[in-house]
């Protein structure tokens, strides 16, 4: 059975999920440390949630909320899910307590990125309701 969760401290199990899903993310990235993974949890403009399969940690998501001029911005970022437990729904679950959480908070819309290559990701956005939005993204290193 699969449960969805907030993040609401740092467990040495939150801490060893991050060291095995991060890598599955991003190889340029590494896993966040206690300190970091504490200021995400603990942050009010950010929530961390995880699934649960099997009383194990087999997935990840971030949704950021936050206010600018426009209203509240509903971001979701870093979403993650365990080779072994792809296809198993994991992914949709999070994107729809992440979606869940951003309306109840009062955001109109929710945004995300996923890189082309990430394809299976991509049908995933699209079946559950994201539209494709013709923009640039722009990135400058720091």
């Amino acid at each position: 059975m699969l449960e969805i969760t907030e993040a609401v401290e740092v467990t040495p199990e939150l801490i060893e999920a991050m060291e095995r899903l991060i890598p599955q993310l991003s190889s340029s990235n590494p896993p966040p440390n206690f300190e970091a993974l504490s200021k995400i949890v603990q942050s009010e403009a950010s929530t961390v949630f995880i699934a649960k399969s099997e009383g194990k940690i087999v997935g990840s998501l971030t949704l950021a909320l936050f206010y600018i001029p426009t209203g509240l911005r509903a971001w979701i970022e870093d979403v993650v899910v365990d080779e072994s437990a792809r296809g198993q729904g994991v992914g949709e679950a999070l994107n729809q307590a992440a979606i869940n959480h951003a309306q109840s908070a009062g955001a109109k819309t929710v945004d995300l990125t996923s890189r082309p290559s990430r394809e299976a990701a991509n049908r995933l956005y699209k079946r559950i309701g994201f539209v494709e939005r013709s923009t640039n993204v722009y990135r400058k290193d720091l």
